[in-house]
């Protein structure tokens, strides 16, 4: 069996004129199960290119238990249970770029073929699971997302039609609040509050800041942090500023309020830091500049 009469990977072939023993397909032929005359079904894009803005299957309930159960396997991780944005990568430990939330305008505004694009082939950062997910699965994903979506943008005047107590709602809502008020207060207590350099290239670390924002002058997905305080930062509004600590709390916290030209509105809002640790980072951007 270790012997055999074959050849192996990268092998030369004498028997043809190129010397390669592995073979391309014969041109102009598609091997079985991989003709994809189909577009909207295969890419997610009409005979024009465009993404297309709907499911080319039906919505069933099973077909989007179907999708949350691919979700869950190959998206929470990062995306969260809810699609906030929030999975396990957002503990900070595993020196991930935090995923986008499912629930910002922009999200919302994707067509279905480009989120079936991005599931299929990748964006940015993630990687495309074309070759673990297939074409009806990744539609399903698509549909949940969706369903995601819709169960978190409801507003309030169109809630009746549904068998929900909002009062309910609302009490939920307080006690969240009041817990996380009382977690930033025992935060306090126990020492959360320190600022100082030290933490804020710490957090530049455990929340991946650095897979976007240089300290030594590259540009990378983001402005680099070197000489950023104290610069005058033009936006793609035309506007103009000056990034002093306000300017980046905000930016840390609301990204998509102002977006510096020639970059794109690509990260993620980091407001559940706390503010020490946002004061840190500013104390860490402010090091960065050469005096």
């Amino acid at each position: 069996m270790h012997d055999q009469e074959r050849f192996n990977a990268q092998q030369e072939n004498p028997f043809f004129a190129d010397g390669r023993a592995m073979r391309l397909p014969v041109e102009g032929t598609v091997s079985r199960g991989n003709l994809r005359h189909d577009t909207e079904k295969f890419y997610g894009k009409d005979d024009d290119g465009n993404f297309i803005t709907e499911i080319p299957y039906e919505i069933t309930q099973s077909f989007l238990y179907r999708g949350q159960e691919r979700y869950d396997i190959f998206c929470q991780m990062c995306h969260g249970g809810t699609g906030d944005g929030r999975g396990i990568i957002m503990t900070g430990q595993y020196g991930y770029v935090p995923a986008p939330t499912f629930h910002s305008d922009q999200s919302r505004a994707m067509p279905e073929g480009e989120i079936y694009d991005a599931i299929a082939y990748g964006i940015r950062n993630m990687p495309g699971y074309a070759s673990q997910i297939g074409v009806e699965d990744r539609w399903a994903i698509v549909a949940y997302v969706r369903a995601l979506q819709k169960s978190q943008f409801v507003p309030e005047a169109e809630m009746d039609v549904f068998d929900v107590d909002l009062a309910e709602l609302r009490q939920i809502f307080d006690e969240e609040q009041a817990r996380a008020a009382a977690l930033a207060e025992a935060r306090a207590v126990r020492g959360d509050d320190d600022v100082s350099v030290e933490r804020g290239e710490r957090l530049y670390v455990q929340n991946a800041c650095n897979a976007c924002h240089s300290v030594d002058g590259r540009d990378l997905v983001g402005p680099t942090f070197l000489n950023l305080y104290g610069s005058e930062r033009t936006f793609t509004d035309g506007t103009t500023r000056i990034a002093d600590e306000e300017y980046l709390i905000e930016s840390i916290v609301n990204p998509g309020a102002l977006i510096t030209e020639g970059y794109q509105n690509v990260m993620v809002a980091y407001d559940f830091l706390s503010e020490a640790e946002l004061q840190s980072l500013v104390e860490f951007i402010k090091a960065q500049t050469d005096n």
